[in-house]
């Protein structure tokens, strides 16, 4: 899984609820990898890292560059964060600031559980 992220490129949403089922989707970057059981993702304080405080459950849908419909999709349990904005720092893959991000924003490290994988379409 670590080498399929760091190696393709394609675009990514993330699905998230609250409490009440509310349903949030949203544009996010590749993951990263810990271990074969577990990704992280480095959050803003915004709607998906509010989502997931009050609901551990997630969805993430990669797709692939390229013609066709390939990619992954992974279902996701949230099982802890850390807000040690050094460690969140070390482990940006880009030193830039993206226009939708505000550099004043406090980050979390979210990490999250995958219970399951499956290819984008079919199964």
């Amino acid at each position: 899984m670590k080498e399929y992220f760091e190696n393709t490129k394609g675009t990514a949403v993330l699905a998230t609820s609250d409490s009440q089922g509310n349903v949030d989707a949203a544009i996010y970057a590749r993951p990263h990898v810990i271990d074969e059981q577990t990704i992280a993702f480095i959050m803003n304080d915004h709607l998906s890292y509010k989502n997931l405080c009050s609901n551990p459950k997630a969805a993430y849908l990669f797709m692939e560059e390229g013609p066709g419909y390939n990619g992954k999709r992974l279902y996701l349990t949230k099982i802890k964060e850390s807000d040690d904005q050094q460690l969140i720092e070390s482990m940006r893959k880009r030193k830039t600031t993206h226009a939708c991000e505000d550099a004043d924003t406090k980050k979390f490290l979210v990490y999250l559980k995958v219970d399951k994988i499956r290819p984008l379409i079919g199964d």
